[in-house]
């Protein structure tokens, strides 16, 4: 079941928290609720997905992308996602999650979203790796031209850091493996 009742509050929410710009963050707050947690008490790692999903989300409706892709006929397209668990967010314990388009090379986005508690520990990270998919086109749109759409134009991404190329590695490797059969 995905959290409709937090989705309706995040677009409800949106204009308030004002734009979304490229280098920004978006930040939603949360509280760990039953319907969150496994048996451990503690926020499953299902969830930490599905709420990674509203912070883009919200950088969709904020920054344009949403009614860009509807012009357009474009879709988002995950590709893969990493996590990493530091800390755990147990019931009840208020929480955030700070979701930032980090760089792009090509048709790829690379994402990141931080699940913080109040005093600011990171509980988990998780990298995204994603593209926007021209359903007309068949192909996915190169991210500087997305860029440019949104007004945004002649923006030059950073390089991947190091923990980012690592990821798109991986990503690629299993993207691989998983064509191989």
């Amino acid at each position: 079941m995905y959290v409709w009742l937090r989705f309706a509050r995040m677009a409800a929410t949106t204009g308030a928290r004002g734009p979304y710009r490229p280098g920004g963050e978006s930040v939603l707050s949360f509280r760990c609720l039953p319907t969150d947690i496994d048996f451990n008490l503690h926020l499953n790692n299902a969830r930490y997905l599905m709420l990674a999903d509203l912070g883009r989300i919200d950088i969709f409706f904020r920054s344009g992308l949403f009614a860009l892709m509807r012009r357009r006929n474009w879709a988002p397209m995950l590709g893969g996602v990493q996590t990493a668990f530091v800390r755990e967010v147990r019931l009840w314990q208020r929480f955030s999650v700070a979701s930032s388009i980090e760089t792009w090379d090509g048709t790829q986005v690379i994402g990141r979203h931080r699940f913080m508690h109040e005093d600011g520990a990171v509980a988990a990270t998780v990298l995204t790796t994603a593209g926007v998919y021209d359903r007309k086109a068949k192909r996915f749109v190169p991210m500087d031209e997305v860029v440019a759409e949104l007004g945004h134009g002649g923006r030059v991404p950073r390089p991947p850091n190091d923990a980012e190329q690592a990821f798109l590695a991986s990503h690629s490797g299993l993207r691989a493996l998983s064509k191989r059969g």
